[in-house]
């Protein structure tokens, strides 16, 4: 087959969106400039400088004026470089950023909106020098370094992105609109899963107003949960096969090629024949929403040929009779949640329409014909933030709000 006009024109259709979704490389961003206490009074509502379609629904505020010393481990990252892009959006109270890096980008300089950026050489101690430390790394470098850094009282707040901590029992796993208050006293937070936390937007308000008893979640999860490697698999591999280069395309990342195709396997699979992916929506969502350890949930998860944005079909049963005006009304006033839900318009939750987004989309809101006392829908967030490095920010926010993060220079 030669490459022809149509199959151009596709290629050019997802580079565009590729760059346009933030995916194309961006230079590490990193940190050292002069403190900015003196110009920083409170962060301006969100609605001040950002655009209403990526606007969170609502945002925890900060009145104090204090600034905070920052530091991010693994801002060369798609999730590292989002929470650069949060701090900024949510106008974070930063005083100093710093930005720790390797060898290799340790030295390079680019302009944020904190001024101009040097990526410095990771060290303990330098970190510690912070206030918080986001870490956007992988779990290995989490267990050898994170509890180090924050240890003492002189030791930073760590909010971790990693699996590292997760399922530790003295360590806070948090989605701050849920469970914000378990970071009270602590210096190490857990970040959860994309998967959970975007699922648990949409669970919380209906589990308060309901009473959840069983959830069984099937998610479709983006090329971009397996980070740059991945989405450039999926890239490569949809550009060969549309050229004609090759029949099917090659596959190094995931388990089988991506482009033009959906793989029911995420992760390590367990003995109980769920994989680790699937077993993380179980054990998360039990810990956050404070669920006995033997409350039923169950996941399917599967990649599928989409540059960002994760989504979730979700049935959920509850104790209470469910109502769907009532549950839409919930939905409509939760944190973080966008209804959308006009099937006379065939306006849903979708990838393309969610991306780049800071609530996550809900939608296909129905009573289940197949459970009593239950509804499914259908959710899509964007796992790059509220998954990760929004809920990250926002984290820090919270702690502000509650006492936990704290300028060192006030303590």
């Amino acid at each position: 087959m030669k490459f022809n006009t149509a199959a151009g024109a596709l290629i050019a259709i997802a580079n565009s969106a590729f760059t346009v979704n933030g995916f194309s490389p961006i230079p590490s961003r990193s940190v050292t400039f002069a403190s900015r206490s003196a110009s920083f009074s409170s962060p301006r509502p969100i609605s001040a400088n950002y655009p209403a379609s990526h606007r969170p629904s609502s945002s925890l505020t900060m009145s104090a004026a204090t600034t905070f010393n920052v530091g991010i481990v693994g801002a060369t990252g798609a999730v590292g470089k989002e929470i650069v892009g949060c701090l900024e959006k949510r106008n974070f109270p930063v005083n100093t950023l710093r930005i720790f890096g390797s060898s290799r980008s340790a030295g390079k300089e680019v302009e944020t909106q904190f001024g101009k950026v040097t990526v410095e050489l990771f060290s303990e101690k330098d970190a510690r020098e912070c206030d918080v430390v986001f870490l956007a790394v992988d779990g290995d470098f989490s267990l050898a370094h994170a509890e180090n850094i924050c240890a003492g009282e002189d030791g930073p707040v760590v909010i971790d992105n990693s699996s590292a901590f997760r399922y530790k029992k003295d360590i806070p796993l948090v989605v701050p609109e849920i469970n914000a208050e378990v970071t009270k006293g602590k210096k190490l937070i857990a970040n959860p899963n994309c998967t959970t936390a975007i699922g648990l937007m949409a669970i919380w308000p209906l589990h308060k107003l309901f009473g959840l008893t069983k959830m069984i979640m099937s998610t479709y999860q983006a090329a971009s949960g397996a980070g740059q490697p991945g989405m450039d698999e999926l890239v490569e591999g949809t550009r060969a096969v549309l050229s004609g280069e090759r029949a099917v395309a090659e596959n190094k990342i995931f388990a089988h090629p991506l482009p033009f195709n959906v793989i029911p396997h995420i992760d390590k699979f367990q003995e109980n024949g769920y994989t680790k992916e699937e077993m993380k929506v179980t054990w998360e969502t039990r810990k956050i929403c404070g669920l006995p350890e033997d409350f039923p949930v169950s996941c399917t998860a599967v990649r599928i040929p989409t540059s960002r944005a994760h989504s979730e079909s979700i049935v959920a049963l509850f104790d209470k009779p469910v109502d769907v005006a009532a549950a839409r009304k919930a939905l409509e006033e939760a944190p973080g949640v966008k209804l959308v839900d006009d099937i006379d318009n065939l306006k849903y939750p979708m990838p393309l329409t969610a991306t780049g987004q800071y609530d996550i989309e809900v939608g296909r809101l129905r009573k289940s014909i197949a459970f009593d006392n239950a509804l499914e829908f259908f959710v899509v967030g964007d796992q790059l933030l509220r998954g990760a490095a929004l809920n990250a920010v926002i984290v820090a926010e919270a702690m502000i709000e509650n006492g936990a993060l704290q300028a060192k220079s006030l303590v």
